[in-house]
């Protein structure tokens, strides 16, 4: 009666084993594929819908004139206007403080216990609904005062912005090695001087993307803009009154019966996409230019 020998039985194991993980790593890259062409379905049928919908709409009479009643070949002039002054607020304001509290945590606060408070809030703020900062500062913004304004509505847009400037600087100033920063101190440069001319430079780069993400993050909110900044038909560049946003006007036309209003609603959603997608864009390559 003949037996197997040992070696043979370990290379039958050692070929079963072999059979198996290439038939997981099939299925695996399979699903992978499957995903990846799920995705990619879906971000393009959004973006032939947006531009079979919206480029019919694109003209100069869009740029040039004010949101008009329906029949009056009105444009968004004031909403595209508006809403780069609140954006811009928005990013003026959360930016710097977003950067000071990021350079805060990552070289002052360390495990401290306000600084564990803090990057609590933040991380809180990264992922709260919109809509809930929109009804906080009509509360604290709004409602005192009487009357909307597109002051309330760049606050509103820099609580948003704020933690994603905190989070990217703080993970940025975290990969700093510490021989620079024990360098500059030996040459006898003050803390601030060799966070602000040594840390900050090296991480430039990580830092704009930040930004940039915070912009491509605000610029198209509508929630928080319903209950601040309101909107307004009108040209107006008075940001102590109701300003009108883009995204608000989309709101608003999208939902309605007429054709024309549909139609810039449509041209509207162009514009932010493509105003997001090139803000991406830039965010990428400067990235990459970073990293070489």
């Amino acid at each position: 009666m003949s037996t197997t020998s040992p070696s043979l039985m370990r290379a039958d194991r050692s070929r079963s084993l072999l059979v198996r993980r290439q038939l997981s790593d099939r299925l695996a890259t399979g699903f992978g594929w499957v995903a990846m062409a799920v995705v990619v379905w879906m971000l393009a049928s959004i973006l032939w819908t947006l531009l079979r919908n919206g480029l019919p709409g694109l003209s100069v009479h869009l740029f040039t004139r004010s949101m008009a009643p329906p029949g009056q070949d009105g444009g968004l002039a004031n909403a595209i206007v508006g809403d780069i002054l609140q954006t811009g607020l928005g990013v003026l304001l959360g930016a710097p403080a977003g950067l000071l509290t990021g350079i805060f945590l990552a070289e002052y606060g360390a495990n401290s216990k306000l600084a564990r408070m803090v990057r609590f809030v933040s991380d809180m703020l990264l992922s709260a609904p919109s809509i809930l900062i929109g009804l906080f500062i009509y509360m604290i913004m709004v409602a005192p005062f009487g009357h909307f304004s597109g002051f309330s509505g760049g606050v509103a847009l820099a609580i948003l912005a704020m933690p994603i400037v905190v989070r990217t600087t703080e993970d940025m100033l975290r990969l700093v090695p510490v021989s620079m920063r024990e360098a500059g101190i030996a040459l006898g440069a003050p803390k601030w001087r060799v966070i602000l001319f040594i840390c900050l430079r090296a991480v430039r780069a990580g830092v704009m993307t930040g930004v940039l993400l915070a912009v491509a993050r605000v610029a198209g909110e509508t929630a928080p803009l319903l209950f601040t900044s309101l909107g307004n038909s009108e040209w107006s560049l008075d940001m102590s009154r109701p300003m009108a946003s883009l995204p608000v006007a989309i709101y608003q036309y999208a939902g309605s019966a007429y054709q024309d209003w549909m139609q810039q609603a449509w041209s509207g959603a162009l514009l932010v996409t493509f105003g997001v997608l090139i803000i991406n864009i830039v965010v990428r390559v400067g990235t990459r230019g970073g990293r070489t």
